[in-house]
């Protein structure tokens, strides 16, 4: 990927493409912002343009030696290092350490990404330090990390600090379509109301089933005509189902989501018509819930999500939130 492909980053490329083709590159940057949002992209993909052997203006040109071996994998002139299970070890940065002493065997220059360093400890912190107080010659440092995690001042301090913010919507539903394909756009921005602005925490997760589950879910609360009875049945029903998916917790933070924008259609919020909630569903929940009873049915989620983070009966919780809301849609069904 070329920088100028990253969506929703204008800042943070203008700064790489500076650094890039301004001849006065420093030896560390620090890619800074929430997970999600391109940081490791564009760490690559600035990666990619200096080991190309083509010129700055052109790079990566996708068809040289150095293009074609760092998009297999094989560049022996980059070096990736990210967290062992939930960290980066200590054991890991001397191992490094080691590799660096070396020249770049091809490229004028060796690149090293570090991802997450957020994660090390204070003794693979200090360790990583040394390198960047005493950069070894022909070597630069890329480190991600996330803004909401400390770091050691004086790491900071050693390098140059690329921001990255959270995407747009349209940039979000782009990618989300690019990392998804034959995602629909109204799929698309269900997902992207869920990201927050950072399509890439939407990885590991089966979106089509998630989605699918989703509009079940919806149907289900809002059918109209249900007595008690069948209100009950929906109920556990929707609870056996939606307690064995994987993506339960995710599945929570969307109805959660879904409810916030009935809130702000309902009071003409600004920005409301920016909703990423199809207006029909819309206009059946506003139906079935007034304000009160969408405010009751957010506390009502969180109430289940905090049940979930302390390991309670997952389909108990289901059952639980799930008459709850009903009731509350059978209460505004009956006025």
């Amino acid at each position: 990927m070329h920088l100028t492909q990253l969506l929703g980053q204008t800042k943070a490329v203008n700064l790489l493409r500076r650094a890039l083709t301004g001849g006065r590159l420093g030896h560390a940057y620090l890619f800074t912002g929430p997970d999600g949002v391109g940081k490791a992209t564009a760490a690559r993909a600035m990666a990619a343009s200096l080991l190309c052997r083509e010129d700055a203006e052109s790079a990566p040109c996708g068809r040289c030696p150095g293009c074609l071996k760092f998009v297999s994998g094989n560049h022996p002139d980059f070096l990736s290092v990210r967290p062992d299970g939930a960290v980066i070890k200590i054991d890991q940065v001397r191992e490094l350490k080691k590799a660096l002493v070396f020249p770049p065997l091809e490229a004028p220059l060796r690149v090293t990404l570090l991802e997450e360093v957020h994660t090390m400890r204070r003794e693979a912190a200090n360790s990583l330090l040394k390198i960047l107080e005493e950069p070894p010659p022909d070597n630069l440092l890329l480190l991600t990390a996330d803004e909401a995690e400390p770091l050691l001042p004086t790491i900071l301090s050693r390098c140059q600090v690329i921001p990255f913010s959270p995407l747009p919507l349209a940039a979000t539903i782009e990618i989300l379509q690019r990392m998804h394909p034959g995602l629909d756009e109204e799929n698309a921005r269900t997902l992207a109301a869920l990201a927050g602005g950072s399509p890439g925490r939407t990885n590991g997760i089966n979106h089509a089933e998630l989605l699918h589950l989703h509009r079940d879910i919806l149907e289900g609360l809002l059918a109209k005509g249900a007595g008690e009875a069948d209100q009950v049945e929906t109920a556990l029903r929707l609870a056996a189902r939606v307690s064995k998916s994987d993506g339960l917790e995710t599945l929570l933070d969307l109805l959660r989501l879904f409810c916030k924008d009935v809130m702000a259609t309902c009071c003409r919020y600004p920005g409301a018509d920016a909703s990423q909630q199809p207006a029909q569903i819309l206009a059946r929940a506003r139906e079935r819930w007034n304000l009160p009873e969408l405010s009751d049915n957010i506390q009502a989620i969180d109430a289940a999500l905090q049940a979930l983070a302390r390991n309670c009966n997952r389909q108990l919780v289901c059952e639980v939130l799930f008459l709850r809301l009903l009731a509350g849609a059978a209460q505004q069904q009956a006025t």
